[in-house]
């Protein structure tokens, strides 16, 4: 039954309109109590904490509720400018502590928990992570969200409400298995569904043409197989600003859910068949795409985020400035995050012509004048492709749209170089050969009026390599924008310690300007400081200890170095590096090299993809070698190699804090920017790494010094590609010999024989394109520096306190600050408290 709206003769203000909920111990235990007993029906019998963590947060809800009922008022009755991120993945983690301290409620929460008998800690771990995301992309979506709200930026967040995530990663025998990750399983207490902002989404069908009286054309899009998007908001604080921004995630349904005449006729699969092929869209996160119907409903899933946003923008201005869209390029602004969202530009452009009957030329102009697009990849085969003929079959009317768009475009290049048919050829959004090919990042550069890289080195590369055609063409549209991450979550939530202890010793406004940090490398020389640093980074790792001592049955040494690496499983990011120096380690206690030992910790932790069987491998590896060495006695505790199985974002929560060392090691050119190594350096922990990525910038922050660096520049790697000999290497590093001697004498798989041959195959390939074998010794090298500085405590100490004192750069509100300063032209919008 569709939403009845109140007359104009109806009093809603006088129900919608409610006393102010408070912020103190007596009002939110209140809350909670009532909630409790009353919503959820419970009382002394019940034995489920999942409940008490419920009333906790709905009790937070509410009032956060309030505020983004101001914010969204402040922003309607200002017509403010706004900007709309769409992106495929929002790794958010857990809600309720975020929403504590962005609120200014931590203290009060924690003790009406305390009068009540309950431990808020234990509370805050009963709420499942988010499934929305993977790694890097979506946690980085996150904090952006976080970000624009405390800098009180009126922007909405667009994704997809998946059922199930990325999955849960168990390991069994060494190796990874995918269970389901059903984060939905007891529905999610911070969500609104808004059933009256439902969009209809086309499939299939066909395209029809007709000419109307004064000679134009219309094309209609029929006979398609329609799904439902249901957008479920999410509530976004801002830092203790009155500012409650919206994520809105859309859940994909049928249009007719239940068929009853099949079910009466005794079809009873097929009665609810419309429902389940719709919902399937937005069930898991990053289907498999290696079969037709992978790549299919990948396309869908893309296809449905980018049109129910837009259809979701365009009804909210036709609502307000009817069918004239002369101002809305003026009024708003899309980013797309990463390849994922660009199909929004041939979206944009159906809508405007063929629903709200603009021109080609005038809807060409907005959509240019509204798309920036952010690039978050180096690898060619990372960015989408989509074949002509599955493009056809789904999105037929999209895909005249791109080939008018690619004609367009393709005269402007060859007005610009007459006769170039080969630049013609690479530019083209359609890729020749057996087989055509849809170039979707290709798409977005061309649609959009700005096109990002996340760090400056990664953006060299973009406008050199992978798009150098076009930035030759509109060199303007090309610029950097330097990832961060935010510090209320990654410092000042899952540090507490150490949050209190810089609070103490500079004030508290390092939170909303993180460059205010620069202050603590006034305290580097005093005494009684570095020794409560040392003292705090000590007690996070103990705590780091204790997380992971019942579940993988390893007592870990509080005081040896803790060498982290957590990470997605890729071959670029070359966790076989790590391991092959750990591998290095144990060699030498087995020979007796232990003179001036560094006891170490190396802790690995990431999922590889489904599909991606050597990543797979890398992981099995790891385990293997873990095993022989954490029951080797020779070993004891000189040494520890454990893998963190099921890494998220609450699992890095703990994990960062505890961490002395952080490794960033890919090939150089490979990472696009990373914000692990920021979230780490936050923190305190010192970098290994190459230059790569934000590595660089953070190198040039802290300065060489502290700062352990190694291995091949992207330069010299391209340079070395043709004559590429990791056989001779090898056979040039006694060292390095041993370690692979080591594992094809199988070692580490003595009840397993070959498992690590491809492993093997290709560390000795010339055409590893990782050339993990000749930053070897480099990277031993570095390692020993480390052991050097670690056995120093007041130096280690002061390179610590310096890591975190320049991490300013590396907070979001600097990324977002650029993006709103340079591309977006957005108005702060103050909202009342």
């Amino acid at each position: 039954m569709p939403h009845r709206r109140f007359k104009k003769s109806q009093p809603i203000s006088s129900i919608a309109t409610l006393p102010h909920l408070g912020l103190n111990i007596k009002d939110i235990e209140s809350d909670l109590k009532r909630y409790y007993a009353h919503r959820l029906g419970r009382d002394e019998n019940c034995n489920s904490i999942h409940y008490v963590y419920e009333a906790l947060s709905m009790a937070i809800s509410d009032r956060l509720t309030e505020r983004w009922k101001k914010t969204y008022n402040a922003y309607k009755e200002q017509d403010c400018r706004r900007a709309h991120y769409l992106s495929m993945e929002f790794l958010m983690g857990r809600t309720l502590s975020n929403a504590m301290l962005n609120l200014g409620v931590n203290d009060a929460v924690t003790q009406a928990t305390y009068d009540l008998g309950l431990d808020l800690e234990e509370l805050i771990e009963v709420e499942p992570d988010a499934g929305l995301g993977n790694g890097g992309l979506g946690r980085l979506a996150a904090c952006f969200i976080d970000s624009c709200a405390t800098l009180q930026l009126p922007v909405i967040g667009y994704g997809l409400r998946y059922e199930y995530g990325m999955f849960c990663q168990t390991i069994v025998n060494g190796e990874q298995v995918e269970e389901p990750d059903h984060w939905l399983r007891n529905g999610n207490v911070w969500e609104i569904e808004r059933l009256e902002y439902k969009q209809r989404i086309k499939f299939g069908g066909r395209t029809e043409n007709r000419t109307d009286e004064n000679g134009k054309t219309h094309i209609s899009w029929v006979d398609t197989h329609d799904v439902l998007a249901v957008p479920y908001d999410t509530p976004i604080p801002g830092y203790k600003n009155g500012t409650v921004n919206t994520l809105r995630l859309w859940k994909a349904t049928a249009t007719e859910e239940f068929d009853l005449q099949e079910f009466n006729a005794g079809d009873y699969p097929e009665s609810v068949a419309a429902q389940n092929t719709a919902e399937n869209i937005t069930m898991v996160l990053y289907p498999n795409d290696a079969n037709e119907n992978g790549k299919a409903l990948r396309l869908r899933q893309q296809y449905l985020l980018a049109s129910a946003s837009l259809q979701d923008v365009f009804e909210l201005w036709v609502g307000r400035h009817g069918n004239d869209f002369s101002e809305f390029a003026a009024k708003n602004c899309f980013q797309l995050n990463d390849t994922h969202p660009s199909i929004a530009v041939a979206e944009m452009m159906r809508l405007l012509m063929d629903i709200y009957g603009l021109g080609w030329d005038e809807a060409w102009v907005i959509t240019c004048n509204t798309m920036a697009y952010t690039n978050h990849t180096l690898l060619p085969e990372a960015l989408e492709r989509w074949s002509v003929n599955l493009f056809r079959q789904l999105l037929p009317r999209l895909m005249e749209i791109i080939f008018e768009i690619n004609a367009h475009f393709l005269a402007e290049v060859s007005a610009h170089w007459p006769g170039d048919k080969d630049r013609i050829a690479r530019m083209s959004l359609i890729e020749e050969g057996r087989d055509q090919h849809v170039r979707m990042a290709y798409l977005a550069i061309v649609g959009s009026y700005s096109v990002n890289g996340v760090a400056e080195l990664h953006s060299k590369l973009l406008e050199q390599g992978l798009f150098h055609d076009f930035y030759e063409l509109w060199p303007e549209k090309f610029n950097n924008k330097t990832n961060g991450v935010t510090p209320r979550r990654w410092l000042a939530s899952c540090n507490p310690e150490l949050a209190e202890l810089i609070t103490e010793t500079i004030g508290d406004g390092w939170l909303t300007n993180l460059f205010l940090l620069k202050k603590l490398e006034l305290h580097v020389d005093d005494k009684l400081f570095c020794e409560r640093w040392h003292s705090v980074q000590q007690g996070a790792k103990q705590k780091l200890i204790d997380f992971k001592k019942q579940e993988l049955g390893v007592d870990l040494n509080v005081n040896a170095l803790f060498d982290v690496q957590v990470k997605r499983i890729h071959e670029y990011k070359r966790q076989l590096l790590n391991v092959l120096h750990v591998i290095h380690l144990y060699d030498r206690i087995k020979r007796g090299d232990t003179a001036n030992w560094t006891d170490r910790c190396v802790l690995i932790g990431g999922k590889a993809a489904p599909g991606y069987h050597m990543a797979k491998k890398i992981i099995k590896l790891i385990n293997n070698v873990g095993n022989v060495i954490n029951h080797d006695p020779d070993v004891g505790e000189k040494l520890k190699l454990v893998f963190l199985p099921n890494y998220r974002v609450s699992a890095m929560e703990k994990i960062c804090p505890g961490a002395d060392l952080s490794e960033q090691i890919s090939t150089a050119g490979k990472e696009a920017s990373g914000t692990g190594n920021m979230k780490f350096m936050m923190n305190g922990a010192l970098t290994i790494g190459t230059l790569d990525g934000a590595n660089i910038e953070i190198r040039e922050e802290v300065g060489d010094d502290n700062f352990f660096l190694f291995g091949l520049t992207e330069d010299q790697v391209e340079k070395l590609r043709d004559h590429y000999d990791p056989v001779s290497m090898i056979n040039q590093d006694e060292d390095l010999q041993r370690v692979m001697n080591l594992l094809e004498c199988g070692h580490f798989n003595q009840f397993e024989p070959g498992i690590f041959d491809g492993v093997i195959s290709s560390l000795k390939s010339p055409h590893d394109p990782w050339v993990t074998i000749a930053d070897f010794r480099s990277f031993v090298d570095a390692q020993k520096r480390v052991e050097a500085a670690y056995q120093d405590k007041d130096r280690w100490t002061k390179m610590s306190i310096i890591n975190c004192a320049n991490s300013g750069k590396f907070s979001t509100d600097r990324t977002i600050s650029e993006y709103n300063n340079e591309l977006w032209k957005l108005t702060p919008v103050r909202v009342d408290q």
